[in-house]
C-alpha cells in the first residue's frame, strides 16, 4: 500500500489520463444530480411548502389542481373528520406575466395560487390586486412594488414581497387571496372558472388519514399526504426515473473507463508484481494497492469536479437553469464514482492472481 502511494507521489503523470477522464465524468454525474434535484424543486416547491397534512382533489382529477373541483358540500363532509382541525381552500391556474419594460413576447411563466390557509414561508393572504412572488421570478425581472399584468386578459397584479421555493411545474409561484385569483381565473380561463365556494383543491391540518378522508366523502374525493401529492404531480416520477437512467449509464462508462485504465496498468507491471511475489508479497497485498490508487485518483477526480460544479452553479444566472447544488448530491455522486472505481479496478485482480514470480521474472531477464 505504502509504495503504491509512492507511485502516486512520485509519478503523478502516469495516473494524469484517467484523472482528466474521470473528472469530466463525476463533472456530468455531479450537473446531472444537482439538474435533476432543481428540476424537482421547481416543479414540487409549491406543494412541499404547504404546512398541512393532507391535500384533497376530487376522485377523477388525478392529482391536478385544474381538473379538480371540490363543492361547499364536500368540503363541509372534510371538516368534519375526526382529527381535522383546520381546511382551507387552495387553487392554481398557469399564465403567462407581462412585465414592465420587457418585451411583449417577453413574457414571465408564473403560477398563481389563491390560498386561505398560509404555506411555510409564505405570509397571508394580501389585499385584493396583490401577490406575493416567488424569487425566480426576479430573473424575469419582477420587482417588489411592481404591477405585471397576468395572462392574455393582461389582469393586473402588484407584487407586494417575494417567497423562496414556491414553483410549480418549473413556474414562478404567485400568491394571492381567493379574490384575486378568482378574477385572474375568470378574465383568462373563462371556461375554468368556478363558481363561489367551490376550490381546486383543499389544505388539511390535523391528525385525519387521508383514506378517512376519502371514505367520509363516499369516495368523491382522492387525498395525499404531502409527500404523496408531491410524488403524485405529473411528471415528476418520469423526470426521476429518465434522469436515473441517464446517471445509471454515466456510472457504467467510469466504472468500464476505471476499469480499462487498472486494467492496462496491471499488464504494463506484471514483471514487477512477479519481483513483489518473489519477495514475499500476496497478491491480495498488490491488489489493495490497486485499490488504493483507484480510491485516491477518483477522490481527487471528485474534489476537482465538485468545486468546478459549484463554481458553475454561482455562474449560472438565478432562474435560468434550474439547478440545486447541495453537498447531499456531491456526496451521493462521490460514493457512487467510489463504487465504480472499487468494481472497475476488480477487474484487475484475475489477473494479479495470475502472475507467476519466475515467469514474471523469467519475461524480463
Amino acid at each position: 500500500m505504502n509504495l503504491a502511494l509512492k507511485e502516486l507521489r512520485r509519478r503523478p503523470g502516469r495516473f494524469a489520463t484517467a484523472t482528466v477522464i474521470i473528472t469530466l465524468i463525476a463533472i456530468l454525474l455531479m450537473f446531472l444530480g444537482s439538474l435533476l434535484d432543481g428540476l424537482i424543486e421547481s416543479s414540487t416547491g409549491a406543494i412541499r411548502a404547504q404546512d398541512a397534512d393532507a391535500l384533497v382533489y376530487s376522485a377523477s382529477a388525478q392529482a391536478s389542481f385544474p381538473r379538480s373541483r371540490i363543492e361547499p358540500d364536500i368540503r363541509a363532509a372534510v371538516e368534519s373528520v375526526d382529527g381535522v382541525d383546520e381546511v382551507g381552500g387552495i387553487g392554481l391556474v398557469q399564465l403567462g406575466a407581462r412585465v414592465p419594460d420587457n418585451g411583449p413576447r417577453d413574457l414571465a411563466n408564473v403560477a398563481m395560487f389563491g390560498y386561505e390557509l398560509a404555506p411555510d414561508g409564505v405570509p397571508a393572504p394580501p389585499a385584493d390586486g396583490q401577490a406575493y412572488a416567488d424569487d425566480v421570478l426576479k430573473a424575469d425581472g419582477i420587482e417588489e412594488g411592481m404591477t405585471i399584468l397576468v395572462g392574455p386578459a393582461r389582469t393586473p397584479v402588484e407584487i407586494v414581497g417575494f417567497v423562496s421555493d414556491t414553483s410549480f411545474n418549473g413556474q414562478g409561484g404567485l400568491w394571492a387571496n381567493e379574490s384575486t385569483w378568482r378574477t385572474t381565473l375568470a378574465d383568462n380561463r373563462p371556461d375554468a372558472q368556478l363558481a363561489d365556494g367551490v376550490w381546486q383543491s383543499l389544505v388539511v391540518r390535523g391528525d385525519a388519514d387521508p383514506d378517512a378522508i376519502d371514505a367520509a366523502t363516499d369516495g368523491a374525493t382522492d387525498s395525499y399526504t404531502i409527500d404523496g401529492a408531491v410524488a403524485a404531480i405529473p411528471g415528476v416520477e418520469e423526470q426521476q426515473g429518465t434522469f436515473n437512467q441517464i446517471i445509471g449509464v454515466t456510472i457504467a462508462v467510469a466504472l468500464v473507463v476505471i476499469g480499462l485504465f487498472f486494467a492496462l496498468i496491471t499488464v504494463e507491471r506484471v514483471s514487477l508484481y512477479g519481483v513483489l511475489k518473489a519477495l514475499g508479497a500476496k497478491s491480495m497485498t498488490i491488489f489493495g494497492g490497486l485499490m488504493v490508487q483507484a480510491v485516491v485518483v477518483t477522490l481527487i477526480a471528485s474534489a476537482i469536479a465538485a468545486a468546478l460544479v459549484v463554481l458553475l452553479d454561482l455562474v449560472i444566472p438565478p432562474g435560468s437553469i434550474p439547478i440545486a447544488v447541495s453537498a447531499g448530491s456531491i456526496l451521493s455522486s462521490t460514493a457512487l464514482l467510489l463504487l465504480a472505481a472499487a468494481v472497475g479496478c476488480s477487474f484487475s485482480l484475475r489477473r494479479v492472481l495470475k502472475v507467476d514470480p519466475a515467469s514474471a521474472i523469467g519475461t524480463t531477464s
